[in-house]
């Protein structure tokens, strides 16, 4: 079972709405408050949940609480509105450290990639210099602070001073890109997914990026984050989500049927882009987390601070393998 209820983040307050949408009939053995950006990813595999009636056949409710943005669901976590939440393990390694004890497991290892218009001289990293890059997010965005990693081992020099950065919201650079203001942009995926089926071109994907770094398996970034004190009352109902999440992500990763039924969801502007997006995500439906992604996690944190310094994570952060929710734990 799933119904929905929206977290609005106004004037540094949360407030509930009172949209309420019943999905199922059936009785729940136990609930599970989960936030979601409305048209966000994670909305398409909920949506594959319900419609699939995965929920309902594991004794589980799950109360979808939509956030206006991805700053919100950490707030709705650390106010007690949201039980589990969307964010990257950075953020969740941060918040070990500030004494609040949450888990992590992954959701997707999609990453974005820098991109160019399709008739653009630019073929290679190097001829960036000189050229205005438009960065999703700001100076301290992870996939930004990995490109100039990568750049110093690569080009043997900052990106950041070889390029012209101007940081922003995705959807702002994206825009920016397409109206030639910004001559190639380093966007999140499903950005950079979107622009590849209006045959805009790939120079860098991240996750080559992050394989040249040396990290190897890629974990996850971004995934699921709940608080031990959840799991320690609710351990049953964590268990049937992620076994929920697994079996969705399992229609998704061979259905085009289930595609077609979140497609409103999804809201592709041509065929080619919901094909992208479909393919991005299938390729960053991730494998069970082990101890292996657990020491790339670490060295990625440490490539991480290298180059972010200690507003990345904070001078007293200390990297904890503890985090990680690993396959049968």
């Amino acid at each position: 079972m799933i119904d929905r209820r929206q977290l609005l983040l106004a004037g540094g307050g949360l407030a509930l709405g009172g949209l309420t949408l019943p999905m199922s009939s059936a009785s729940a053995a136990g609930s599970l408050r989960v936030a979601s950006l409305k048209f966000g990813s994670f909305s398409w595999l909920l949506e594959t949940i319900r419609a699939e009636g995965i929920a309902d056949k594991l004794g589980l409710q799950i109360i979808v609480v939509e956030v206006a943005t991805n700053q919100a669901g950490p707030v709705a976590l650390l106010s007690g509105e949201a039980d589990v939440i969307v964010s990257d393990w950075p953020w969740a390694l941060r918040q070990r450290a500030l004494g609040e004890l949450v888990k992590f497991a992954p959701y997707s290892s999609a990453l974005g990639a820098v991109l160019v218009a399709p008739d653009s001289p630019v073929k290679t990293l190097a001829d960036l210099k000189g050229k205005r890059l438009g960065v999703a997010g700001g100076a301290i965005d992870k996939s930004w602070l990995l490109l100039r990693a990568y750049s110093k081992d690569t080009l043997g020099t900052d990106i950041a001073q070889l390029a012209l950065p101007s940081y922003g919201a995705a959807p702002l650079i994206t825009e920016e890109t397409r109206s030639g203001r910004l001559d190639a942009v380093l966007n999140f995926w499903t950005y950079a997914a979107r622009m590849q089926g209006d045959n805009y071109r790939t120079v860098l994907e991240m996750d080559d990026v992050l394989k040249a770094l040396g990290i190897d398996p890629v974990p996850s970034l971004v995934g699921f984050i709940w608080r031990e004190e959840t799991e320690a009352k609710k351990t049953g109902e964590i268990a049937a989500f992620l076994t929920a999440v697994e079996q969705g992500n399992a229609v998704l990763a061979t259905s085009d049927a289930a595609w077609d039924r979140v497609r409103h969801l999804v809201r592709p502007e041509s065929d080619g882009e919901f094909a992208a997006i479909k393919s991005y995500y299938r390729a960053g439906i991730p494998k069970p987390w082990t101890g292996a992604e657990t020491r790339s996690a670490e060295k990625l944190t440490h490539i991480l601070v290298d180059v972010g310094g200690p507003q990345i994570l904070g001078s007293d952060t200390q990297f904890d393998p503890k985090l990680f929710h690993a396959a049968g734990t």
